[in-house]
């Protein structure tokens, strides 16, 4: 990837989180836009977000970003001038979910290892 375009990342994934955090602050204080892929034509652009909470909220966000890609797209193209406004697509990511799931992992392999450790720890009483 180009500078330039990581530089365009950048600045088209800060102005989205902007916009939503400006124009829509109660509807998305339980999302993250995690990442922003723009295409070398820049054309089409992916953008990831991930969601706080449970499988009602993740439908809620689907759905909004779906009503409001062409709003969200005209509003980032008043903020970064390119040759052409990128096409948002918005998808999920589930990535720090997986890492949540990975530190929860951890901790009970942690919790297993310090219960074994101090059975192991106890003398035997005979």
């Amino acid at each position: 990837m180009s500078l330039r375009l990581a530089r365009v990342n950048e600045l088209v994934k800060r102005e989205i989180g902007n916009y939503l955090r400006t124009r829509y602050r109660s509807e998305s204080v339980c999302w993250t836009i995690t990442s922003v892929e723009v295409a070398a034509d820049l054309r089409n652009a992916t953008v990831a977000y991930s969601v706080l909470g449970d499988e009602v909220k993740t439908r809620e966000a689907q759905a909004f970003f779906r009503k409001h890609a062409g709003e969200i797209r005209k509003e980032v193209s008043r903020h970064v001038i390119l040759k052409y406004s990128p096409r948002l697509q918005f998808v999920r990511d589930y990535g720090i979910e997986r890492g949540n799931r990975v530190m929860e992992i951890l901790d009970e392999l942690e919790e297993e290892e310090s219960e074994s450790s101090t059975e192991e720890e106890k003398p035997n009483e005979t």
